[in-house]
């Protein structure tokens, strides 16, 4: 039988916590944590269970301090508790004259307590097992004991206040002497050791993670007892085995703070998340690289994700029903249709989120066939599925009158992993994409066939560019060696981005008829009023991204 050492006394949080993490195994309880971690150190128990967070009152200072003493011992996994404080006492026939308890249940019964008692008196103990025996011998009646309402009750004492504080939950770290296994949904718990003092260490570290787009649970600073030097606690997504977080851990600890060994590896275990989940799986129609990226990492978050199409074995229809979120991720060409067909099958509560390119039409036709009950939404993420994270990348997101509470946890999902969110409507979206691909596309695509009709030769166009001019033949380039189907479906997409291809097309034929009749000065007009219109802001920052780009391709071709 596995024993686990825990603070007492029986029906503490504590002691619930360790029942819930192991109902068969023996619990031994100690009167406080450094206690627990003795006799776990002394070999007395195969587990150690001590509390390492609270949502009233935050981090324990505690643990924190107790963590770098377990240098052979691994955190492994976590428990979150639902913590019940009541006010109990031997009888409820007097009045109260002192309120005994633990530090840590006064903190988180703070508010109740200013507001109820302000006057009394707070006796903190680190042994409340014991003040109790001795109140009930002695026949205290007057004294209130703050505890959770099933250690009062284990120990006879009768209830006078419940639920002194709301929404209390306490995360209980489980210590082993052996290492966690992968799970694929982790998180680790780092600390450094005590470090020397440098201009941006700190943002240097938090480089390290952000470059591998490794997302981080907890961070905070401790300065060290003896040397006062600051340590770093820092909780990351991933199990240490996982190789973006090993070479974050390993370039952090010999590049950045330059001493091999100076962060502890405190433990990996299965992530903890203290937010409320609305959504538990998501459900794709469509089987594509995209679904595929998205739905892989929707997993790594701790969603059930399935994946459907033409050929797989289960079918959409039969996905719907077992999903909270439907996400249609199949060609712009076929969105409309796949909306039409499959968004009467959804049932009020859930959600239907659209990724596509166009929004107007997608969304009239999701608006139209969904009953007013799903939530609708729109995703267009300006991505591939060849992109390593989501960082830094831009996602437009077109929300609903139906776009609710799943819709938002979605969102949430895009901005934790470091999209650039846009908030669009329908024809502005519309129009911006019309801007940002359908022009540019179609542009690339012209460009191309010139080329070819006029047979110039390719190795020349260098020699006959700016680095600035040369932007236009690197679009080109690039969609060129892609998929074809992708950028015709661009071009071919409808609503208001049409509107700017057209634009362009009329203003390229009448710059033209003005070139070839040599109005040099109609030129010059048109240039100032543009001019005007391009805010110097605008300008300017589109210049400073021009530098950045001429920059790198001069070291390119330099190199």
């Amino acid at each position: 039988m596995k024993s686990i050492a825990t603070s007492g006394p029986e029906g503490s949080s504590s002691w619930q916590a360790a029942r819930l993490f192991d109902p068969d195994a023996e619990i031994k309880l100690y009167p406080n944590t450094s206690s627990v971690i003795k006799a776990f150190t002394g070999k007395e128990a195969d587990f150690a269970l001590i509390p390492v967070y609270n949502t009233r009152e935050g981090e324990s200072i505690e643990y924190f301090r107790i963590m770098e003493k377990l240098s052979t011992a691994h955190w492994v996994n976590n428990v979150v508790l639902p913590i019940h404080l009541s006010l109990g006492a031997i009888d409820d026939s007097h009045q109260l004259s002192m309120l005994i308890g633990k530090s840590n249940s006064f903190r988180q019964c703070e508010e109740y307590i200013t507001g109820n008692y302000p006057l009394l008196p707070q006796l903190t103990v680190t042994d409340l097992q014991q003040v109790i025996n001795d109140a009930k011998e002695q026949q205290k009646s007057d004294h209130g004991f703050v505890a959770t309402e099933e250690s009062l009750l284990a120990n006879g004492l009768v209830i006078r206040e419940r639920e002194m504080a709301p929404h209390n939950q306490t995360r209980f770290a489980v210590i082993s002497s052996a290492p966690s296994k992968p799970t694929g949904y982790d998180a680790t718990a780092l600390l450094t050791l005590p470090l020397n003092d440098r201009v941006g260490l700190l943002y240097d570290i938090l480089g390290e993670f952000t470059r591998r787009g490794i997302s981080l649970i907890d961070m905070r600073t401790e300065s060290d007892i003896k040397t006062q030097k600051l340590q770093i606690y820092i909780e990351a997504e991933g199990h240490i085995k996982d190789a973006s977080l090993a070479d974050a851990v390993k370039s952090i600890s010999e590049q950045i703070i330059q001493e091999p060994g100076s962060f502890q590896v405190l433990g990996s275990f299965p992530r903890v998340d203290m937010r409320t989940k609305h959504i538990s799986s998501f459900g794709f129609i469509g089987t594509g690289d995209m679904s595929i990226w998205f739905a892989k990492r929707l997993k790594s978050e701790g969603y059930r994700t399935l994946l459907t199409g033409r050929t797989s074995d289960l079918k959409p229809e039969d996905m719907i029903p077992q999903v909270e979120v439907v996400v249609i991720c199949v060609p712009i060409s076929a969105t409309a249709a796949a909306v039409k067909q499959y968004g009467p099958l959804l049932k009020d509560g859930q959600a239907l989120i659209i990724m596509a390119g166009v929004a107007e039409n997608a969304l009239d036709e999701a608006l139209e066939n969904t009953r007013q009950g799903v939530e609708v939404m729109l995703v267009h993420n300006l991505w591939g599925p060849q992109t390593k994270n989501m960082k830094d990348k831009n996602a437009t997101v077109v929300r609903t009158k139906r776009s609710g509470l799943l819709c938002s946890e979605f969102e949430g999902f895009l901005y934790k992993h470091g999209a650039l969110i846009n908030q669009d409507g329908p024809s502005q979206h519309d129009l911006l994409m019309g801007v940002g691909q359908k022009l540019p596309t179609t542009v690339s695509v012209a460009l191309a066939m010139t080329l070819k009709e006029n047979e110039i030769p390719q190795d020349e166009i260098g020699t006959h560019s700016t680095l600035t001019s040369l932007y236009g033949i690197l679009a080109m380039a690039r969609i060129h060696t892609q998929n074809p189907r992708t950028y015709a479906e661009i071009m071919a997409t409808t609503g208001d981005g049409r509107k700017i291809v057209k634009s362009f097309a009329e203003n390229l034929i009448k710059l033209m008829d003005m070139s070839n009749d040599g109005k040099i000065d109609e030129l010059c007009t048109i240039i100032d009023e543009n001019r005007q219109y391009l805010t110097d802001d605008f300008l300017k920052a589109r210049m400073k991204q021009s530098l950045a780009v001429d920059e790198t391709l001069g070291k390119i071709i330099r190199s």
